[in-house]
């Protein structure tokens, strides 16, 4: 995990914001291979649980709150509040399906 204070609330317990640099955010968009996408309709159609794509959503999640933590660091940031995740899926043509996950947040900097 990135080396930086995240919350989903609007103030963190113990800190002070002392300033508020702007939203960052981050990006992840990830397919599955075709035979991964094959086998999860196959699952699909027979009914349970789908676990190629919980990881797959799992790791893009991760990846979206990274890119997310590089850019506050990037402005100065050592922390970020408010952070949201945004998701959705898209058709990336021949039957290949994409999934993106956005990670968006207010950078701020906070003190003790």
């Amino acid at each position: 995990m990135p080396d930086i204070l995240i919350a989903t609330t609007e103030s963190i317990p113990g800190y002070r914001v002392t300033e508020i640099l702007g939203t960052v955010f981050g990006v992840s968009v990830r397919s599955r291979s075709i035979v991964g996408n094959f086998l999860g309709n196959l699952r699909a159609a027979l009914g349970g649980s789908q676990e190629g794509y919980v990881k797959m959503v799992m790791q893009s999640r991760e990846d979206a709150i990274e890119r997310m933590a590089a850019q506050a660091k990037s402005i100065g940031a050592n922390a970020i509040i408010m952070m949201r995740f945004d998701s959705g899926e898209f058709d990336a043509g021949q039957g290949q399906a994409m999934n993106e996950v956005v990670a968006y947040g207010t950078a701020v900097k906070v003190e003790r």
